[in-house]
């Protein structure tokens, strides 16, 4: 499977809801509690400051997607953050990391000095593995800072990456 990384559009909507709300869904990653729906999706993509999408080059269907965003506001304007969501049946085939790599290099040409994730859940083993993996640097760990689907509260690291 060829992956090809790409701008989202009002085409990839359909196939970037699915992927958006099957995360959210599971409710161990997203902070996110409600899904979006076609109109709210469109929105919430189009919204960002970049919105990826990673594409089969043979199936042509969408397989993952990362958001792009600042962090902050003002003075601190120039610290952004992403998430990132790649279908169950397609994990485990580093698409997770082109999409982060992707989003590295779009967050430097849109400006931005540093990426930050306020929110790895510390059971997101495969995250984990690929920010040490790529350099993030991990801030400490923040206690029951995840409320999980299941109603336990799990553990989150901050990290950041200097582009």
């Amino acid at each position: 499977m060829g992956i090809v990384i790409k701008k989202y559009t009002e085409a990839d909507a359909e196939e970037a809801i699915a992927i958006w709300n099957d995360v959210v869904r599971d409710g161990v990653a997203f902070p996110q509690t409600d899904e979006l729906d076609t109109e709210s999706g469109h929105a919430f993509f189009e919204g960002q400051s970049f919105t990826g999408i990673a594409k089969d080059t043979e199936t042509d269907a969408v397989v993952g997607l990362y958001i792009l965003h600042p962090n902050n506001i003002g003075r601190c304007g120039h610290i952004c953050n992403a998430s990132y969501a790649v279908w169950k049946t397609c994990r485990g085939r580093h698409i997770g990391e082109l999409l982060v790599k992707d989003c590295m290099a779009r967050a430097k040409e849109l400006g931005f000095k540093i990426l930050q994730f306020n929110a790895v859940v510390a059971t997101n083993h495969a995250a984990l593995k690929l920010y040490a993996r790529l350099g993030f640097v991990q801030l400490g760990v923040i206690p029951g800072g995840f409320l999980m689907k299941d109603g336990h509260y799990e553990d989150i690291i901050p990290h950041y990456h200097l582009l």
